[in-house]
């Protein structure tokens, strides 16, 4: 009976297993019965949007307008048309679809619109590099999310945007959907789609694109802005190297296009014409349709109805381009770039960025990135008066070599003319080179970056010594900006909708319906306003007394600037201001760094020549038409100074400790300066990194600092060189001259390897022999028979006991 019974429970058992996967089974099924009934609905909903995907029924958009600041003088029409020009397949060339289907979608004819292996290489990618390096949609999915599902971001985005691409590769054919991307994507510059990136910058249609043409646009679309051949030609380039390689990986072009294509020159710069006819400023409007596109993006600025007040004076804008004809009367001469600006409020009243619009679109005054010379100085004398150096400190103007970065820096002025003891006042009015050399060592180049970027400047600025000459590029309206931030009590203007930039757009509407998005002053404190008055202080000395003087205006009202040439008479600047108004004027030949030998009457143009009277003649006509009152800068405070021997040692400002080398006696205002002491040595001197010379070359280079060499050895590892220094201690830092530095040097405990090569085998193998090694002949070509070519390891390292050495023989 127990046995029944126990029979009977195992039987209960198989039953009730046997009915729960019965039920698991049916949820399953009917699970997958849901599914497909949902991917079903959802395919069919998604097909009735594919019709609208194509990019031939899009052209009938809203137009969007471009206003000068009156709101009501129409600059610029944002048709999308304008920038779009749809083309069939036959009429793209096909190295324009094997360029871009290689860098975007290399698996484009075999998957279905979704490419999942090409996801997770992408997210491989993304996860062994820590960053997002490479995108996973296809380009199916790209041109859907372009056509229809726009910049939103959410997970419903990239369902909808995978599921549309899979329906889309059901109904339309590749070529079709690669044509249709082509049509749609943004390649920079206000050019949208491949037929019209293909006239902005080649001057031809899309049919007759050449190999390298067809790379350099392929390459834009991931980064318009960052590949853009007019302002990055360097990253450019290399883009279209990233393009050529993946078509020379998929064999659509051999290595020896590949080669061709790579040395073949980008565009000119004045040879890139950008769609559609501005009308008035033309060069500000292309700035500000950049400014909209980088904000809202292309889809949204061009027929996206969009209205846009900018803050452009067309007045002021006539009045600067007078200037310019009057002062620059050779039509074969060198051109010039202005930019003016409202120091309280920001706005880009005028901008000058060339001669002839239609002959060239590349803008001098945003693009024209040029070394600014001396108009620099005044960053690096803020940079001092921030640090609470007092403008009454005292330096020698004479011909100065200094020592920065491991390296010999040589300073001359301007025609070698030196002014012996001057104070900073002196020396920024007759812009001294010598002086403000000394003077950028003593507050940092980082120092004076820094100060650069908070005042308005935009370009990248390395932090070399020769900052403070102004020996890196900027541009016109980055200088425009910073000095106003000098007029403005040391504040700098940004907009409260595109933030860190300069403020050219006053409004961005919508049609009549929404409330336009006002872009408000939003200001930033970049100096102390104490050090702004001070600088203004100084600075209307360069025009009343200094460099300046061609700038004074007739009325003498109350002005400040500076000029700036640089050293082979290839940049001229001028930079100056009026409490109402801020102007900078760059003079030089746009294509080409041509010194201006002979172009002022004869002479040389400097500063205080063309770009001088251009300003002041601008000025001038800009006044009488606003009616800007006379006013004057608010005088700076009377400050108490006292003196201080400083020197710059370990990326900080420290007092000297009576040891240090290129101390200055600096006067600082109200007890500033620095308080850390420094820990200089007595005879201080530089350590030399010499790991890696030859032990008898680091003797001398440590002899000549001066420093006592020190030689100490380690046992030699087998194969290691035994002829060079491979540590020393210390590595780096001061020493006081003739301290010792220890170099260490590898000895073999078993000699070193011979040099056989030119011996006889026979010879070789006896003298390899005889020391303990292991010849053995690696391989056999031609030469006198029986003699050693080469041998490896090499000779001089060091052995080892039975260490086998190859040997190539000649046979003969």
């Amino acid at each position: 009976m127990a046995f029944g019974r126990r029979s009977n429970g195992a039987r209960e058992k198989r039953r009730r297993r046997i009915r729960k996967l019965r039920l698991l089974v049916v949820v399953a099924l009917l699970l997958l019965v849901a599914s497909a009934a949902f991917t079903y609905g959802l395919v069919t909903a998604i097909a009735s949007q594919i019709p609208p995907l194509d990019p031939a029924r899009h052209q009938s958009q809203a137009d969007g307008y471009i206003y000068a600041n009156d709101g009501k003088r129409i600059l610029a029409v944002l048709r999308g048309s304008q920038s779009r020009v749809i083309v069939d397949s036959q009429d793209i060339a096909p190295y324009m679809k094997h360029a871009i289907i290689d860098v975007e979608d290399r698996r484009f004819e075999q998957h279905r619109g979704v490419d999942l292996r090409g996801m997770a290489r992408a997210l491989w990618a993304d996860v062994s590099n820590k960053s997002v390096v490479q995108g996973g949609s296809t380009i199916t999915q790209q041109f859907v999310k372009n056509a229809y599902v726009h910049d939103q971001r959410s997970v419903g985005r990239k369902l909808k945007e995978a599921a549309l691409a899979w329906q889309l590769e059901q109904k339309w054919g590749k070529d079709r959907i690669l044509t249709a991307y082509l049509n749609t994507i943004y390649f920079g510059n206000g050019a949208y789609g491949v037929q019209q990136a293909a006239k902005t910058y080649f001057g031809h249609g899309a049919k007759k694109l050449t190999l390298p043409e067809a790379a350099l646009l392929a390459g834009i679309p991931q980064d318009p802005t960052l590949y853009d051949p007019v302002t990055n030609p360097r990253e450019s380039r290399a883009r279209r190297l990233v393009v050529l390689r993946d078509m020379l990986q998929q064999l659509d072009i051999t290595a020896g296009q590949f080669r061709a294509a790579a040395r073949t020159a980008l565009p000119k710069p004045g040879d890139v014409h950008l769609p559609g006819t501005e009308g008035p400023a033309q060069y500000f409007v292309n700035y500000v349709k950049q400014q909209l596109v980088d904000r809202y993006g292309a889809r949204k600025v061009f027929g996206g109805g969009l209205r846009v007040t900018t803050t452009i004076d067309l007045d002021l804008q006539l009045r600067a381009r007078e200037a310019i004809a009057k002062t620059l009367t050779d039509r074969n001469g060198p051109s010039a770039a202005l930019v003016a600006i409202e120091p309280d409020t920001g706005r880009v009243v005028a901008m000058v960025g060339g001669n002839n619009y239609r002959r060239s679109q590349f803008n001098l005054a945003v693009q024209g990135e040029r070394q600014p010379g001396s108009s620099f100085k005044p960053f690096v004398l803020a940079t001092a008066l921030q640090q609470g150096i007092s403008p009454s400190s005292t330096f020698v103007s004479q011909p100065t070599t200094l020592y920065a970065g491991g390296t010999f820096w040589v300073v001359h002025n301007y025609e070698d003319a030196y002014l012996g003891p001057i104070d900073l006042n002196a020396a920024t009015i007759h812009s001294d080179n010598s002086v403000y050399a000394q003077l950028t060592r003593i507050v940092g180049p980082a120092n004076v970056a820094r100060t650069a970027h908070e005042l308005g400047i935009r370009s990248r600025l390395r932090s070399y010594f020769a900052i403070g000459l102004g020996a890196q590029a900027v541009n016109p309206l980055e200088m425009a900006r910073a000095f106003a931030s000098f007029a403005n009590d040391g504040r700098r203007v940004d907009g409260s909708i595109f933030g860190n930039e300069p403020r050219a757009i006053l409004s961005v509407g919508e049609g009549t319906s929404k409330r336009p998005d006002v872009n408000l002053p939003d200001l930033h404190q970049a100096v102390r306003p104490e050090v702004a008055e001070q600088v203004n202080s100084i600075l209307a000395g360069v025009i009343r007394e200094g460099t300046g003087t061609h700038a004074a205006l007739s009325d003498g009202r109350p002005e400040a600037g500076k000029t700036g040439t640089t050293e082979n008479y290839g940049d001229a600047w001028f930079v100056g201001y009026t409490p109402h108004l801020v102007t900078a004027v760059w003079v030089g030949y746009p294509s080409t760094l041509k010194p201006m030998l002979t172009e002022f009457h004869g002479s040389p143009v400097a500063g205080g020549t063309f770009p001088a009277l251009i300003w002041k003649t601008f000025m001038e006509s800009a006044i009488k038409l606003k009616n800007y009152p006379p006013d004057s800068f608010t005088s700076p405070p009377a400050l108490y100074a006292s003196p201080k021997r400083v020197v710059w040692r370990d990326g900080r400002l420290q007092v000297d400790n009576g040891n240090c080398h290129f101390a200055a006696d600096i006067l600082f205002v109200e007890n500033r300066g620095p308080k850390h002491v420094a820990n200089c040595k007595p005879n201080e001197v530089d350590v030399p990194h010499v790991v890696g010379q030859k032990i008898a070359d680091a003797q001398l280079r440590l002899q000549r600092q001066p420093l006592t060499a020190v030689v100490v050895y380690k046992p030699a590892a087998p194969l290691q060189r035994t002829d060079i220094v491979i540590a020393q201690y210390p590595r780096a830092g001061r020493l006081s001259s003739y301290d010792k530095v220890t170099i260490v040097v590898a000895r073999p405990l078993h000699g070193v390897v011979p040099r056989v090569v030119g011996l006889p085998m026979r010879v070789a193998r006896a003298r390899l022999r005889a020391v303990g090694l292991h010849p053995v002949v690696a391989g056999l070509v031609g030469g006198p028979a029986g003699r050693v070519v080469s041998q490896a390891p090499l000779p001089g390292v060091a052995a080892a006991r039975g260490l086998e050495v190859r040997l190539t023989v000649a046979r003969g």
